[in-house]
């Protein structure tokens, strides 16, 4: 978004210790965190440094990929333990916290990082109700990773830091209640709380309640770090929606924090590049009508069937399944032959004055001679919506819930079941969960089970990502069942 030299809003300084290791060889610098002792944090106090714009959007972008992951992995209904799995090779390439000691670590560095980046996607998620609701949910779910990851010395420092004030059961009432505590299991310690605080716990009845006191047993002590992490956010993100009009003055903030709160809305685009040709394929005009229907994504299926029926598309439509092809392979010269033979209700004559200068310039090769990228699910879905008579967008997005039965229902023959899940995703907003488990659907005689994604449990962000996934498959399966040649003496 941002693009060139970026002066800094002010500078800082970080007050590190550092140590050396003895030993016979040279000494190994360990740097610990003095601002931050803990990995786990409630986020209570923002951060009052000065940071540089590119920072604020890019630590924002790095923390809006694994919020999106969480969110994508739960609404696919993928299991904790998958989602946790997940999660922490996400969180080692965008959001590392060290232990404190680490060799060759800034951990104030990463620390810092964490705590900014928390407080950029607040802002950016106290719009609406909605998007703060969501926020909590994921940030939630985060932390209970954390939590699961951290040692067990980690979370006694962190819970001790709190000074919560929850009531120790002491010797004398365990023994008073001791047949009560003994049914649900052998633990050394309890913590007294209201019921109110521990609900999911008395639900699954894993508390002895006296008085309006759950009796939580130590083993459950995430339960209750967990209500107070949301209450505390929830408070935090009503107090953020309040202040928000007098951020609508900062022309320079203003942008970053729209395009980071359309992350949930498509799914933040990931580091996928466009390779023309990805998978080594010749493509031609006359292949697109049969990939459509095995490899193109719903959005593009629709306009090549769109093209089919009525041998035309509207500028718009025109541009996004062209720079879709493009990216697939069609060279320039076949997609001259592609348009020329879909647009066979005119003359020559018109489509080499209407027609042909446009997807030339898509190729760079006309006017300033930039070469144009396919867009991402971001851009099409954030784009121009489509007028009556126009087909292009994002079809999840787009279309109205009839149209979207009708399109699933005629294009991939999906039964209740899996039409109503992809119904479901897409009315809770979750365009890029519809289109992944289409894919899974789509692609499950290719042994893509639910839950997989476009590989590696990965979601749809890109409908050129959609199409090397799909060709991919078919191209492993196709080496699978290739005949071995016979060596001829």
């Amino acid at each position: 978004m941002y693009s060139g030299n970026r002066q800094p809003l002010a500078t800082r300084n970080l007050n590190a210790s550092t140590t050396s290791s003895s030993g016979s060889g040279p000494a190994t610098q360990v740097i610990r965190s003095t601002k931050f002792p803990y990995k786990l944090s409630f986020y209570d106090r923002p951060p009052l440094e000065e940071i540089t714009v590119e920072e604020f959007e890019t630590w924002g972008i790095d923390r809006l990929r694994v919020l999106a992951d969480i969110e994508s992995a739960q609404a696919r209904n993928r299991t904790f333990d998958d989602i946790k799995k997940l999660v922490e090779g996400r969180l080692k390439t965008y959001l590392p916290l060290s232990d404190d000691g680490a060799k060759g670590v800034d951990t104030d560095t990463e620390r810092r990082k964490d705590q900014y980046s928390h407080y950029i996607l607040r802002l950016a998620f106290s719009r609406s109700e909605e998007l703060r609701d969501r926020f909590l949910r994921v940030e939630r779910s985060l932390f209970r990773i954390r939590w699961d990851l951290a040692s067990a010395d980690e979370r006694r420092q962190f819970v001790d830091s709190l000074n919560f004030g929850w009531e120790v059961v002491g010797p004398e009432e365990k023994a008073v209640f001791a047949a009560q505590l003994g049914a649900m299991g052998n633990t050394e310690s309890y913590f007294k709380v209201h019921w109110t605080k521990v609900v999911d716990l008395v639900d699954k009845r894993r508390v002895f309640i006296h008085k309006g006191q759950a009796f939580v047993p130590s083993k459950e002590e995430i339960s209750l770090v967990l209500t107070e992490f949301s209450a505390r956010l929830q408070r935090g993100l009503e107090m953020t929606a309040k202040m928000l009009p007098r951020l609508d003055e900062d022309e320079r903030l203003l942008p970053v924090l729209q395009h980071l709160s359309m992350g949930f809305m498509a799914g933040i685009t990931s580091e996928y590049n466009v390779s023309t040709n990805a998978m080594g394929e010749a493509i031609t005009a006359e292949m697109v009508p049969e990939l459509s229907k095995t490899s193109f994504p719903l959005c593009m299926r629709s306009m090549q069937e769109t093209l089919k029926s009525s041998h035309h598309l509207k500028h718009e439509g025109r541009q996004q399944y062209g720079l879709f092809l493009k990216g697939i392979g069609l060279s320039v010269e076949e997609a001259l032959v592609f348009w020329r033979r879909s647009f066979s209700n005119i003359t020559d004559d018109k489509f080499k004055k209407e027609y042909q200068y446009n997807i030339r310039h898509t190729f760079g090769l006309e006017g300033s001679r930039k070469s144009y990228a396919p867009k991402t699910c971001l851009q099409i879905i954030t784009g121009p919506s489509p007028a009556t008579g126009q087909v292009h967008g994002c079809p999840f997005r787009h279309f109205n819930e009839a149209n979207l039965s009708a399109a699933l229902s005629s294009m991939y023959n999906l039964n209740a079941a899996d039409q109503k899940e992809i119904l479901k995703a897409t009315k809770d907003h979750h365009y890029h969960v519809a289109c992944t488990r289409l894919f899974e659907i789509q692609h499950a005689h290719k042994g893509v089970a639910k839950g997989d994604g476009i590989g590696n449990g990965d979601s749809v962000d890109h409908p050129n990502r959609f199409f090397d996934a799909s060709r991919a498959l078919y191209i492993e399966k196709t080496e699978e069942v290739k005949p071995e040649k016979m060596e001829v003496d």
